[in-house]
């Protein structure tokens, strides 16, 4: 994830500086761990967080008070850098406790996560609650995650809903919900020795999709994502209605490029996933 990157002025010293805040070596796990090692959900939220950061280092022409910006889950806080409510830093060290918190959360019982595709939005989100699920992640484009108990998500996918494709995921557990509790208690502990300012720029909230212009009240926001929806749809439309005609994803992308592309189709015109640094000159 993070080889290419490691070219670019400073790179490697500022992966060496994330690595000491969150007691994690960075610059092993982005270039030589393998796959399997880095799905662990506390070494990847720290790396994500870490690789749109460097990447937004290094974007052109990019200035405090340019356009809205959000993220999605543990994009959140890449958001909250971006914006100005944290410093780089400070959301790498964060990513990192969210993280290993959410690991020790999904050991306590069996529970997981499965994309379902297709149906009607509503009647899904309600269907899933039949089953005992939440719908965890409602992304738009005809796609909603559900997450709830191991035993439960097994069931959707082997009887989905009628016209709808369901697909496990290869999580550690169920995420955004009241599974991630005593995340959310751990995560509540550390911000609070935070001192976050107000966004230089729109920033958009997953709980709603509105804009946020306190940087106490995001980071609250934040704390509490652990266990709540993420509201993807509800961002793009937000996106939609502050006129954005062009999209820049921060690595590693192309998922919500995607969504984006679907969702907002005559809207946006351009849309960018950033995966290389190659990448920075079509994000112009």
């Amino acid at each position: 994830m993070l080889s290419a990157w490691l070219e670019l002025d400073g790179a490697r010293d500022t992966i060496e500086r994330w690595s000491a805040r969150s007691g994690l070596d960075l610059l092993h796990l982005g270039t030589e761990a393998d796959a399997e090692a880095i799905q662990d959900t506390a070494l990847a939220q720290p790396l994500i967080v870490a690789a749109s950061l460097l990447a937004h280092e290094h974007l052109p022409a990019d200035r405090p008070g340019d356009g809205p910006v959000a993220g999605h889950s543990v994009g959140e806080l890449a958001a909250a850098a971006v914006a100005g409510v944290l410093s780089p830093d400070d959301a790498v060290t964060l990513a990192a406790v969210r993280g290993a918190e959410m690991a020790k959360a999904c050991h306590a019982e069996p529970s997981g996560m499965a994309a379902v595709m297709l149906g009607d939005p509503e009647q899904v989100v309600a269907w899933l609650h039949e089953q005992g699920l939440e719908a965890a992640n409602r992304n738009g484009a005809g796609q909603i995650v559900a997450s709830g108990a191991a035993e439960k998500i097994e069931r959707i996918v082997a009887e989905p809903m009628e016209g709808t494709k369901v697909r496990p995921l290869k999580v550690a557990g169920a995420f955004h919900t009241g599974y991630m509790t005593s995340a959310q208690d751990a995560l509540r502990e550390h911000v609070a020795s935070l001192s976050p300012a107000d966004p230089v720029r729109p920033l958009l909230s997953n709980a709603d999709g509105e804009v946020v212009t306190s940087g106490a009240e995001y980071l609250d926001r934040l704390v509490s994502q652990v266990t709540r929806p993420v509201r993807w749809d509800l961002t793009m439309a937000r996106l939609s209605a502050l006129g954005v005609d062009h999209t820049v994803e921060l690595p590693p992308a192309g998922t919500l490029t995607g969504l984006v592309k679907r969702e907002l189709k005559g809207v946006v015109g351009t849309a960018t996933a950033v995966k290389t640094p190659d990448d920075l000159r079509e994000s112009r």
